[in-house]
């Protein structure tokens, strides 16, 4: 990320740790949740993901990102937003995770993700608003992915 930062010009503050144990207590304006998956939207780069994957791997993974999504949540400042993102195609690391979220923090919102918005296509954008890119929406291909904007009431 830092070199991606420093690549575009751009500033942040990039901090790696265990996002549940972090014992720093500061609140953002915005959080991005680069949530560790199955990464099965990138099998079309990587076939091997498909083989190493076992199903109750899936399981795991989502009891992880479940854990991660709410300790971000209270890294977000009231009014304040969080990205969430996975670069998989299973919906239980994508949008089954996003609905169980919200019913866990009554206190985030959907945001709905506009067309171009990041370089998303059109074609990725589900009707509730969050991105669901698969990898014939461009020409020429790309992986899937996964991502919600999500909205921490002020």
């Amino acid at each position: 990320m830092s070199q991606s930062l420093e690549r575009t010009g751009l500033e942040a503050e990039v901090v790696c740790a265990d996002s549940e144990s972090w014992p720093d207590e500061r609140q953002f304006d915005a959080v991005l949740l680069d949530a560790p998956c199955s990464a099965t939207g990138t099998f079309r780069r990587h076939p091997d993901v498909l083989w190493g994957t076992k199903p109750g791997d899936i399981a795991k993974l989502s009891a992880v990102q479940s854990r991660m999504l709410d300790a971000a949540a209270r890294r977000v400042k009231p009014g304040g937003r969080m990205v969430y993102c996975v670069c998989s195609l299973e919906r239980e690391e994508g949008e089954d995770q996003i609905t169980a979220f919200l019913k866990r923090q009554p206190d985030f919102a959907l945001a709905t993700i506009a067309v171009g918005e990041g370089g998303t296509p059109e074609a990725s954008i589900t009707p509730d608003g969050m991105v669901r890119i698969l990898p014939h929406h461009m020409a020429g291909g790309l992986d899937g992915f996964f991502a919600a904007k999500l909205v921490r009431s002020a």
